[in-house]
């Protein structure tokens, strides 16, 4: 005899356990490739500030930082006053990114949960 109780959880445990598995990998995969547009696009002076870009994981968390001169992100992003007055404009290049990284993973996301 079946027991039909035993048999639901059994498969919603299941599921569950896939749908984390695909979420982890899906949380390496679009952070990974978001410091790889990053190293692309980011603007180049001497080339180490666009090389600095990583992603590691931090708890349950993937994080994409800068490595090398993190103290610019901010600068070239959104621009900086001048010593001498006057202002220089920002170079965005972390914003369209990160939208971009935000869709990937909603989209992974549904995939993960739709099966």
């Amino acid at each position: 005899m079946i027991d039909l109780s035993k048999e639901i959880s059994n498969a919603l445990t299941q599921y569950t356990t896939e749908v984390k598995e695909e979420l982890e990998e899906a949380k390496k995969d679009v952070s990974k490739d978001g410091a790889k547009t990053l190293k692309r696009t980011s603007p180049k002076d001497t080339g180490d500030y666009a090389k600095g870009w990583r992603a590691k994981k931090v708890g349950s968390a993937w994080v994409i930082y800068n490595k090398t001169n993190y103290q610019l992100t901010h600068l070239l992003e959104d621009g900086h006053a001048k010593r001498g007055g006057g202002r220089v404009s920002g170079q965005p290049h972390i914003a369209p990114v990160e939208k971009d990284a935000i869709r990937e993973f909603e989209h992974r996301v549904e995939r993960a949960i739709r099966g």
